[in-house]
C-alpha cells in the first residue's frame, strides 16, 4: 500500500467529480465516493473512476436489517470498488452477512474480494453527541468495542478518528486490521464540523493505513497542488515511521 491518500469526493455533480478526479488523480490512492455525489449521480460515477483505472472507497454506510445490507454489499462489490463500509452500529448478524455475501459474489464471479470496514464513532462526534443518543462510552470506549466487535464479524477493518488507532488494532487483535481515518485537516485548515481532528502527518505516525481529505483539496485555490502538498505530507511522515 505505497499511497495512503483517499480523496474525498464529496461535490454535487459527477461533473465536478470528473474535474476533481482529472486534477489530482496522480496524487491519491483512491477516491472516496459517499451519499451526497453517489446520491446525485448514482452507480455510474463509480463505475467510470475504477474504469478509468483508480480504485474506490464506496463510503454508503450501509445500516439496515441484515438481509438488506448483504445485497446491498454484493451490490458494491460488482461495482468493482476496493473498499467498501457498513455501519458497526447495526450488529453482529448485519456485519458478518454483508462481509460473507461480499466473498461468496466475489469468488463466485471471479473478481478481487474489496475489503469491508464498519465505520465506529463519526469524527463530528464527541461525548455529548454520543450522550444524546443514549451511549454512555467515551468516543474512544466506543469505537474500542465496536472494532473488536466487527473484527470477530470477519471485517477488515474500520473506519475511526486517527486517535484511537493503535488502541483499535490491540483491540482486534489483528496486525493488518485496516484503520482508515476522516477528520484529517493540515495544521492550518478549520475543523470546519469534525471535533476529532489530526493532520495527515499525525495521522501516519498514529499509524492509520489510509488517510481520507476532502474540503482541504476541493476547496483549495489549486487543488493539484493542495492534493501534492499533502501526498508529500504523508510519504514524509511514512519514511519516518519506517
Amino acid at each position: 500500500m505505497s499511497n495512503k491518500l483517499i480523496v474525498a469526493l464529496d461535490v454535487e455533480t459527477a461533473r465536478q467529480a470528473r474535474e476533481v478526479f482529472a486534477r489530482v488523480r496522480e496524487f491519491a490512492g483512491m477516491f472516496k465516493i459517499g451519499s451526497q455525489l453517489f446520491t446525485a449521480a448514482g452507480p455510474e460515477i463509480v463505475r467510470e473512476i475504477v474504469g478509468a483505472g483508480s480504485r474506490v472507497f464506496l463510503d454508503l454506510k450501509f445500516h439496515d436489517i441484515p438481509n438488506t445490507v448483504a445485497g446491498a454489499a454484493r451490490e458494491a462489490a460488482r461495482l468493482g470498488v476496493s473498499l467498501l463500509n457498513v455501519h458497526a452500529l447495526g450488529g453482529r448478524e448485519m456485519m458478518r452477512r454483508a462481509a460473507e455475501s461480499v466473498a461468496e459474489v466475489a469468488e463466485r464471479e471471479g473478481f478481487e474480494r474489496p475489503s469491508v470496514i464498519a465505520v465506529t464513532v463519526l469524527t463530528s462526534s464527541d461525548a455529548a453527541t454520543l450522550s444524546e443518543t443514549g451511549i454512555n462510552f467515551t468516543p474512544e470506549g466506543q469505537a474500542t468495542l465496536l472494532a473488536r466487535l466487527a473484527a470477530s464479524c470477519g471485517l477488515d477493518g474500520v473506519v475511526a478518528s486517527a486517535h484511537e488507532v493503535k488502541q483499535l488494532r490491540a483491540a482486534a487483535m489483528r496486525e493488518n486490521f485496516l484503520v482508515v481515518t476522516p477528520g484529517v485537516r493540515q495544521k492550518a485548515a478549520g475543523h470546519d464540523d469534525q471535533k476529532r481532528v489530526m493532520s495527515p502527518s499525525e495521522a501516519v505516525r498514529a499509524g492509520a493505513d489510509y488517510i481520507v481529505v476532502g474540503r482541504t483539496i476541493l476547496n483549495a485555490p489549486d487543488p493539484t497542488a493542495a492534493a501534492r502538498e499533502i501526498s508529500e505530507e504523508i510519504a514524509s511522515a511514512g519514511q519516518s515511521v519506517g
